[in-house]
């Protein structure tokens, strides 16, 4: 049961709802639908008495078009609004989409009307999804898809799964339903949180390399963190620790120093353990956040105009968090290129078994700088653009949309590069039949090796590589 209260969902929470194909059980608060009632009334009430932008304006440039409150000046927004192109948006983000809206609107500073949050309310419990385009946003308010989402609670547009009954758009209501990043942060939430499953996973697909090319634990040891204490980099060679059995002074590895792929591992995670931490924080703030613009406060008895639909700290968020996942990503391949070695596994080249000439796993390296070469792509900062529209009046732009679609694209990517390691790593420990039996790390080898095929011969790859993509989550867990 998700709590939707306003203050409280979880980014897990949007997880839970973008994986939930059907009914979500959530517990809307009873104390937040009354405050967002008391909201809507004063939003009626302040409308008859002074200007409110959307309400008694148009929007964008037309702010200083005196228009008259009504349900048609609404409509028309909606209507014009919803222009959303492109592809439809992925079922899950819009079951993410339309929780976090709901749980924005009852932090009760919207104005929106109790009938239309009731309506989501609905669509988000049953399961029901609108028909909505993933393009039309910049960072500066997701206004086509929430505008497809809430003519869709009227009843003028399309479901692609389930409906809920149509509800009448109030006076106010359209502004209020759009003002938000929520389909942006869905995504951003969802990417997110798949960046901090494989980051976990890493760590167990590194220790396995490290056993298999022999590291060298000085690299990992307690006093060396202690005298550089990033809290990420801290916390990476104590999970590495954890994983390698590493209480007591360890055996010295084979090297006196190892490649950068093993030795500056917890330098290079460390700051991307970092990044995504913040990136968590942020989106928790967001996701819990007021960002109606004009706000209606009951508190002050007013309305406040503001620029809560920017969301820099997204897409800045977003740019940092891709880019330091992109340096762990290279330190990956760094490691598969030392697997296929043999001056560092001891093995044969490409960790091949069969007659002379056999390639084993070459083309693994073929697929790992292909993935990282996307990963590249992706990790490049989408907030070095801007954008100039509604004839000038909105002369700046977060891009977070973008950012947050390329973080998709990098989880993608990494995880590519993480398979390639770990079946190349695998293939060397049973080669080398390594002894694992008191290291923490042996539940990885064991469940890595439950998936990935046996056979040492010359074949395709390719289901090795899916196989141990759909293994990471477990690794995560280790």
């Amino acid at each position: 049961m998700i709590r939707v209260d306003g203050r409280t969902l979880r980014c897990a929470d949007v997880v839970t709802a973008a994986r939930t194909e059907g009914p979500l059980g959530i517990d809307v608060s009873i104390a937040a639908l009354r405050v967002a009632e008391h909201a809507w009334k004063l939003a009626e009430e302040l409308s008859t008495r002074r200007v409110v932008y959307g309400r008694t304006t148009g929007v964008g440039a037309n702010k200083d078009d005196t228009v008259e409150s009504s349900v048609e000046h609404g409509l028309r927004l909606l209507r014009s609004h919803a222009g959303g192109s492109g592809d439809e948006m992925p079922p899950g983000q819009v079951r993410a989409m339309l929780l976090i809206r709901l749980n924005q609107l009852l932090s009760g500073r919207s104005g929106i009307s109790p009938e239309l949050i009731g309506a989501l309310a609905e669509a988000v419990r049953t399961g029901a999804l609108p028909l909505v385009h993933r393009l039309g946003a910049i960072g500066t308010g997701d206004l086509a898809p929430l505008a497809e989402a809430a003519l869709a609670l009227t009843g003028e547009r399309p479901w692609v799964t389930g409906h809920v009954p149509p509800v009448p758009v109030r006076a106010g209501d359209a502004l209020a339903f759009m003002s938000s990043n929520a389909a942006t942060l869905a995504e951003a939430t969802l990417a997110a949180m798949r960046l901090h499953t494989l980051t976990r996973a890493s760590h167990a697909v590194a220790a396995l390399t490290y056993v298999a090319l022999d590291g060298n634990p000085e690299a990992y040891a307690t006093p060396v963190h202690e005298a550089r204490p990033h809290a990420g980099q801290v916390a990476c060679a104590a999970e590495m620790r954890r994983l390698l059995g590493m209480h007591q002074t360890p055996k010295p590895g084979r090297r006196i120093q190892d490649p950068f792929g093993l030795r500056a591992f917890p330098q290079v995670q460390g700051p991307a353990l970092d990044a995504i931490h913040y990136l968590r924080d942020v989106l928790a703030v967001e996701i819990n956040a007021s960002t109606e613009n004009p706000m209606i406060s009951t508190v002050h008895n007013d309305a406040y105009h503001h620029a809560h639909f920017h969301t820099a700290y997204v897409s800045t968020a977003l740019d940092q968090a891709r880019a330091t996942v992109h340096q762990v990503a290279e330190l990956s391949v760094a490691r598969l290129g030392d697997l296929v070695e043999p001056e560092f596994t001891g093995l044969r080249p490409f960790l091949a078994a069969g007659p002379p000439g056999s390639s084993g796993v070459m083309i693994l390296e073929y697929v790992a700088h292909d993935a990282l070469t996307e990963l590249r792509q992706a990790a490049l900062p989408a907030t070095l653009g801007t954008a100039v529209v509604s004839r000038g009046i909105e002369d700046h732009a977060s891009f977070s949309t973008q950012a947050a679609r390329a973080a998709t694209a990098a989880c993608s990517a990494y995880q590519q590069v993480l398979a390639c390691e770990l079946v190349a790593a695998v293939r060397a420990l049973r080669m080398r039949e390594a002894d694992l039996v008191e290291l923490p790390v042996r539940d990885a080898f064991e469940t890595a090796s439950a998936v990935l095929e046996e056979s040492l011969e010359d074949r395709p790859l390719t289901d090795d590589i899916a196989a141990a993509v759909g293994v990471l989550d477990e690794l995560a867990r280790i």
